[in-house]
């Protein structure tokens, strides 16, 4: 999505946890997905219950959606909700690194202090050198960034794609500073929405997930991924299947679902194993409805595409 830029140039990025295979996601793909009712995102979770390891029934949505059953990954941690039901949460949860999951809440706390409507670009910050240094210095430290350059004007919706699909931690960083005033003042905010939001079992110690002190459950990031769902610029964000940027150029989204139409945010590391954060329309006893879901701790190592293959893989097989 151009915006009317000029052409890009050469992108210059290093991605720890994006270097997967691109699969990108048709127009026709992506538009049902937008279109998609998304009666789900106006409803946060109002408890959790635990299910026998292997099998989950999948609870009577508030529409009648009728129960089926999915498979808890034999790993790791899971949570799903369907249309208005019940979330499902899999057995001996406790926090664990998300790796950049945490961008979540990063897009959560920046649209709700600053709100995009339609196709609004909300406001603009000016990139400044110390930001653009820092970024080979990040890559050098095996950090997931995005190309920027001093001087270098972008708006909120550009840098919430830069956050959400290349999965910029440099991003991040820029985002909580403009945001709050300063990384530690964001990273006290986090804290402070998850709390808000019942996440007790959450502790946000940076913006982009890069710290493994960052740990989470996936009940939790269920929370505050449905929260974000209340934000058509997220679900919309989350749909698409790549980005152009003014210096970075077009950089492209790694979720290994996306072109089966599984929209969200993927996280991954050695710390934190294949993460993901979904959503994608399912039929359940005839009826049509949402599947919002989480998968954490997927995998094994550090190979990136192994572990978003492990994270989507057990998402497929949560999903009835």
């Amino acid at each position: 999505m151009a915006y009317g830029e000029p052409a890009p140039r050469a992108t210059y990025r290093v991605h720890r946890t994006r270097r997967g295979r691109p699969r990108l996601l048709g127009a026709i793909v992506v538009l049902a997905l937008v279109a998609t009712p998304f009666a789900v995102a106006h409803h946060l979770l109002s408890g959790s219950g635990a299910a026998p390891l292997g099998k989950v029934r999948l609870p009577h949505g508030a529409g009648g959606v009728a129960s089926s059953t999915g498979e808890w990954p034999s790993q790791g941690q899971a949570a799903i909700v369907i249309g208005n039901g019940r979330p499902e949460v899999s057995p001996d949860e406790e926090p664990a690194p998300i790796a950049s999951l945490a961008k979540v809440m990063t897009a959560y706390l920046t649209l709700e202090r600053y709100p995009l409507s339609g196709a609004g670009g909300g406001f603009t910050m000016t990139v400044t050198a110390a930001q653009a240094q820092a970024v080979a210095e990040e890559a050098d430290e095996g950090q997931s960034v995005v190309a920027v350059e001093a001087g270098e004007r972008l708006t909120e919706r550009r840098l919430l794609e830069a956050l959400l699909i290349p999965s910029g931690n440099n991003i991040a960083r820029m985002l909580a500073a403009q945001v709050a005033g300063s990384e530690g003042a964001f990273v006290d905010a986090m804290n402070e929405a998850a709390g808000a939001l019942g996440m007790d079992a959450t502790t946000y110690t940076d913006p982009s997930g890069f710290d493994p002190g960052t740990v989470s459950t996936a009940a939790d990031q269920l929370r505050v991924f449905r929260r974000a769902m209340h934000f058509a610029a997220f679900r919309h964000i989350v749909s698409m299947g790549s980005v152009t940027l003014p210096v970075a150029g077009t950089l492209t989204n790694f979720n290994p679902l996306l072109d089966e139409g599984y929209a969200g945010k993927t996280g991954s590391d050695s710390a934190a194993g294949g993460c993901l954060a979904f959503f994608t329309p399912v039929t359940v006893g005839g009826q049509r409805a949402t599947a919002v879901g989480v998968v954490m701790g997927q995998g094994e190592g550090s190979d990136t595409s192994a572990l978003l293959a492990a994270a989507g893989e057990a998402a497929e097989r949560l999903t009835p």
